[in-house]
């Protein structure tokens, strides 16, 4: 089952507005996870709750409100794109490899405007629902294994990659909620004053 089964679900049963815990409990208290490691859980909560926030906090935004900068903060658009290349990225490491061209390249290109925020959302919801399928997947005794983390190889550890995911994720998800009510508001009170980063 896809994670945004959930979110999807709850959007088209509910006008969620800015408060998605209105609507049910978020995803860590909903239940356990049937048949998932209870170390591995919290990471697909983690997840979980990215989809459903993003899809709600995002909803109704125009595609130049997706990018808008005001007072120079990153755009949403960039969040979102962010969480999916950086998730891909760290459960690169998590699985022991290495990065690709592909995946070096997407970064460079992060900040890059423009991009429809329901292709974005798409993107986004790709690379969560791959994480936590290949997330589940992993054999639960090679949590403490050590890993190499980018071209510097520094020191980390499979389920310390697993938290960083979870954590890291959460972190631009709040920025990106920031940002959304950021634009509404300066649209709603008239004002266009954004500058550049």
């Amino acid at each position: 089952m896809k994670m945004q089964d959930t979110a999807i679900a709850s959007l088209e049963s509910a006008s969620l507005g800015t408060d998605m815990n209105r609507i049910h409990p978020e995803p860590w208290l909903r239940g356990t996870l049937q048949s998932t490691h209870p170390f591995l859980a919290p990471v697909l909560y983690s997840l979980q709750q990215a989809v459903e926030d993003c899809l709600a906090f995002t909803d109704g935004l125009t595609d130049e409100e997706t990018w808008a900068r005001p007072h120079g903060v990153a755009p949403v658009g960039f969040h979102l794109r962010h969480i999916a290349g950086s998730v891909e990225r760290l459960l690169t490491y998590a699985l022991g490899g290495s990065l690709n061209s592909g995946q070096l390249e997407a970064l460079k290109h992060e900040l890059d405007s423009g991009e429809p925020l329901k292709d974005l959302l798409a993107g986004l919801q790709q690379s969560l629902d791959g994480a936590a399928n290949a997330i589940r997947a992993m054999d639960t005794a090679r949590l403490a294994e050590s890993r190499k983390v980018g071209r510097k190889e520094l020191p980390a550890t499979v389920i310390g990659l697993l938290v960083h995911i979870a954590e890291h994720t959460q972190r631009h998800v709040g920025q990106a909620i920031v940002t959304a009510k950021m634009v509404r508001g300066m649209n709603q009170a008239g004002r266009t004053d954004e500058r550049p980063a």
